[in-house]
């Protein structure tokens, strides 16, 4: 019997998200159709890599998305808005990267090893919508700690996040290119993408701040956790900054536990999480050898914290661009998919 297949649009398929999305598209086998790749109008007309063939880029402005199954939005979110509703009236599934659905009660935000049954609306074939992708910082924290939670609980997190600059964009990775050769040109960088420069430098600052002093991006990490892991007592304090790295986000966290739970056991619950890999206690996880270009969330330096008698540090990397983000839009994809079935 022939597999069904599903037509495909990818909204941001110029960006670097989007290419991540077309390539794992392929490499994961998703029963694919038609595949149109879509982005503004300055950007309709180019060709995009797919496989061993090239694509052409439609605009977005004037796209029908009628008979669009999944319909991937990485385009920033004021687009998200504007077209994401469109798509899902159409009646695509809307799987949006950006934070502009996230905390919309009416959107499910899923993280596929943590929360699945978050799509059960999406049960039905016939069901149309939106469903948000989590912030990249966010889904790998997640990740790591829910099965922990689940067992015992987790009464706080503290964590510092190390991101790099690709979850900025493209234009974010070149300006790291450019400062860079010019630092050991002794030439003065031109600083556009941040907010100071960033090679050879760390920014402890990722979007806007607020009255409190927290960023965007920490606000982010704080509201998505609660809702992904569904407890609103859960405390998260996030400091998130920006390292001269291509790609591969670190984050050290540190969490205290409702419950007493042993360290063998905690390291027993990653050792058996879906989508993580516990290196062994003398290993060091690193964005560049663990995570960039890797799938996994990888956890290391797992130890108690001296401070606190439920507290427990522990070290985690993780492709931005893939389970950051073209990977868990694909694998919600493969959920609903999985969940009709």
């Amino acid at each position: 019997m022939t597999e069904r297949t599903y037509d495909v649009a990818v909204v941001g398929a110029t960006g670097a998200v989007g290419e991540v999305l077309l390539e794992l598209l392929l490499e994961r086998g998703f029963p694919l159709g038609r595949l149109v790749p879509l982005a503004s109008a300055r950007s309709a007309g180019e060709d995009v890599a797919f496989g061993r063939r090239s694509v052409r880029v439609q605009a977005l402005d004037d796209f029908d998305f009628a008979g669009i199954d999944f319909a991937f939005f990485s385009a920033g979110g004021s687009v998200s808005a504007l077209h994401a509703p469109r798509a899902a009236a159409a009646g695509a599934v809307v799987i949006d990267n950006t934070s502009h659905f996230r905390m919309d009660p009416a959107v499910p935000l899923v993280v596929p090893e943590v929360n699945p049954d978050a799509l059960a609306a999406f049960d039905d074939p016939a069901h149309a919508g939106i469903i948000a992708n989590p912030n990249c910082s966010t889904i790998q924290m997640v990740v790591a700690l829910a099965p922990i939670h689940r067992e015992v609980g987790i009464a706080r997190i503290n964590v510092a996040t190390y991101q790099a600059v690709s979850g900025a964009g493209r234009k974010a990775m070149e300006e790291l290119g450019r400062q860079t050769a010019d630092k050991l040109n002794f030439r003065e960088p031109t600083v556009e993408a941040f907010s100071a420069p960033i090679a050879f430098n760390v920014i402890p600052r990722i979007d806007v701040l607020d009255e409190q002093g927290f960023t965007r991006e920490e606000r982010k990490m704080h509201n998505e956790t609660r809702r992904i892991l569904d407890d609103d007592a859960l405390g998260v304090n996030a400091t998130a900054v920006r390292v001269p790295v291509f790609y591969g986000h670190a984050e050290a966290v540190h969490f205290e536990t409702r419950e007493p739970i042993e360290l063998g056991r905690v390291r027993e619950l990653l050792a058996a999480a879906p989508g993580v890999e516990l290196l062994p206690p003398d290993a060091e996880p690193t964005p560049l050898e663990h995570a960039s270009g890797r799938d996994p969330v990888v956890v290391g330096r797992l130890r108690r914290d001296p401070t606190h008698p439920r507290g427990i540090d522990l070290w985690i990397v993780a492709d931005n661009l893939r389970k950051g983000a073209a990977l868990n839009a694909i694998q919600i994809a493969e959920t609903v998919l999985q969940r009709r079935r």
